[in-house]
């Protein structure tokens, strides 16, 4: 189908079933990297699909090379409701459309049936496939690399609990370009040298890396890099990466072994740039150092294209900065030891963003992004209080839920001026003590009504015992 306004083709995008609240966010920034413009006749939703006018074949093939959300995308030839009214436009669309294209008519070409929130056996699947017998391809049938690939769907609804005996609406087209979810695959956590107890998983740190609108030859930043998964995605759209990390042990590959198997040992080579060199990127690792990231090293005119990264929360993770609670401290006893590790004191969540947000407007480039993760305790509408700054325009804000009381939410934000002095400290930060209500709902879940602990391990962790 094709617009008359603009002369844009109608496309169809079919994602894949998970972290439906990314699917918008990515697709814009994609279209932000491509700097090129769409129009939505239907945006992502909870459905699997959206409807998007774009001026070009070549254009939706770049949006699928980038999206990992995506699963593929297809030219939109027909829809309906019904079948019967579907075969009714699609014989009108052969008889003024296909019939005139010989080079369509004679290649290779092969059939997908994809049907959403149902099933088919085989035998509905080929009598799907010879009911549009009436379509005037002439060449061979070819299941491998065909000329072209036919795309037909179903769309059940997204209740599997409550499936409709007809599907409420159905497509028809041509398939122009599979996305890069193979990237999951590739990059998968089970599959790599060295990983950490918080490792990203791999499709939501290339997410991440999608919506700070990474290309080649930026420059890519972590304050808290952990086990460099965000490092990993950046760096496979062509991004320089490096970032810095207080955690000593885990910067050095000397923690215990993550693995779950007994069979599994640390080794030496286990660290963020093996993990570089087993994907082919070391090349696009500049280095990580270990210091606070509340205490930078960098002069005030170096600049970043991007800063993605994942606080710890003082969950699974302390948060800890550079400090001592003592005015004065005897470290005569330290002296002698060859290796010297400074004393440290809590760093809380609000003080972590703060610090964050101030940074990032100081060494952003102007239009740089800054993506985060922030965690929410769902029952006080957490959501309504997320942090700001005179600097920053939120892009977007999107939600992982983890439990039934905890989420956390993905927040992009762009650098729209650079700051004066008092402009870096206009910061609003909203302290909603997160580790807190974790561990006082951890603490009151498990007590039974005689007012035993049903677990001793969920019992909640002392302040100062991070």
């Amino acid at each position: 189908m094709k617009d008359k306004v603009n002369n844009f083709k109608t496309y169809l995008f079919w994602f894949a079933n998970d972290h439906v609240d990314f699917r918008l966010s990515e697709i814009e920034s994609i279209i932000d990297i491509l700097k090129t413009c769409i129009k939505w006749v239907e945006k992502p939703s909870k459905k699997p699909y959206s409807i998007v006018d774009l001026p070009s074949d070549t254009i939706a093939r770049e949006i699928a090379h980038r999206s990992v959300t995506l699963k593929h995308i297809s030219e939109l030839w027909v829809s309906s409701a019904e079948k019967e009214d579907l075969h009714s436009k699609l014989k009108e669309y052969s008889d003024k459309v296909l019939k005139n294209l010989i080079n369509l008519r004679k290649a290779s070409f092969k059939f997908n049936i994809e049907v959403f929130c149902n099933t088919q056996n085989y035998s509905e699947k080929i009598k799907k496939i010879e009911s549009f017998n009436y379509l005037p391809f002439e060449g061979p049938v070819k299941l491998d690399n065909p000329d072209i690939t036919l795309q037909y769907f179903e769309y059940y609804g997204v209740d599997p609990n409550n499936i409709p005996k007809k599907p409420y609406y159905l497509f028809f087209g041509k398939l122009i370009a599979n996305s890069q979810r193979k990237i999951i695959h590739n990059l998968s956590l089970k599959k790599r040298t060295f990983i950490g107890n918080t490792s990203m998983d791999a499709e939501l740190s290339l997410v991440m890396a999608n919506h700070a609108k990474v290309c080649k030859g930026d420059v890519i930043y972590d304050p808290f890099v952990g086990s460099g998964s965000l490092l990993i995605a950046a760096a496979y759209f062509g991004g320089y990466v490096f970032g810095i990390d207080i955690d000593y042990q885990m910067i050095h590959g000397k923690t215990k072994p993550t693995r779950k198997q007994n069979r599994h040992i640390a080794r030496k080579d286990e660290n963020v740039l093996a993990n570089m060199k087993q994907y082919g990127l070391e090349d696009q690792y500049i280095d990580i150092l270990v210091g606070d990231s509340s205490l930078p090293l960098w002069r005030s005119d170096f600049k970043l294209d991007a800063i993605i990264t994942d606080p710890p929360y003082g969950i699974r993770e302390a948060t800890e900065r550079i400090g001592s609670n003592h005015i004065h401290k005897n470290n005569s006893q330290n002296e002698n030891k060859e290796t010297k590790f400074p004393s440290k004191v809590i760093y809380t969540f609000h003080q972590i963003l703060y610090d964050l947000l101030y940074f990032s407007a100081l060494h952003l480039k102007l239009g740089g992004r800054l993506v985060t993760w922030i965690p929410i305790y769902i029952h006080y509408n957490e959501h309504n209080y997320l942090p700001e700054h005179a600097c920053f325009s939120l892009i977007s804000n999107c939600e992982q839920i983890l439990s039934r009381v905890v989420s956390r939410r993905l927040l992009t934000f762009e650098k729209i001026k650079e700051p004066s002095n008092e402009e870096l400290k206009l910061c609003k930060i909203y302290n909603n003590n997160f580790r807190e209500k974790y561990f006082n709902y951890k603490y009151n879940a498990n007590i039974s009504s005689s007012g035993e602990y049903q677990n001793s391990d969920s019992f909640p962790i002392e302040k100062n015992n991070l």
